[in-house]
């Protein structure tokens, strides 16, 4: 399937990926998990008109680490259009908040890793 894209998304993703302003949440995650995974993740990885922090090119799966503006009520209404465009993409997307990274770290990376199991029936922990 071929997506397209704005140009000025484009640029905007690769100036993410080259100076990678990640919260520090994000680079939790990718430094003690995604970076490495059997799976190959790719961060601030650009869909359409959004730039996803996470992506799975071969099982088609996002990742997103949500602050405290996506509980706000824009932010919801933003993140349901956001992962419905995705979804009609066939992109599956798991989200998780900087709390739940800050607080159970363990319990995101169980979560992530049964999800990649029954995607791909890769144990990434093997």
């Amino acid at each position: 399937m071929r997506r397209q894209y704005k140009g000025s998304n484009l640029e905007r993703a690769r100036e993410n990926r080259k100076q990678w302003n990640a919260t520090r949440q994000e680079g939790v995650l990718w430094h003690t998990f995604l970076k490495n995974c059997k799976v190959k993740f790719s961060r601030q990885f650009r869909v359409g008109n959004y730039i996803l922090d996470f992506y799975a090119p071969s099982i088609s799966l996002a990742i997103e680490l949500d602050g405290s503006q996506h509980f706000e009520d824009k932010g919801i209404e933003y993140d349901k259009i956001r992962t419905d465009y995705l979804n009609e993409q066939g992109i599956t997307v798991i989200r998780y908040s900087n709390m739940d990274i800050d607080r159970r770290l363990k319990g995101v990376l169980e979560d992530i890793r049964n999800t990649i199991l029954n995607m791909s029936g890769i144990d990434v922990f093997e």
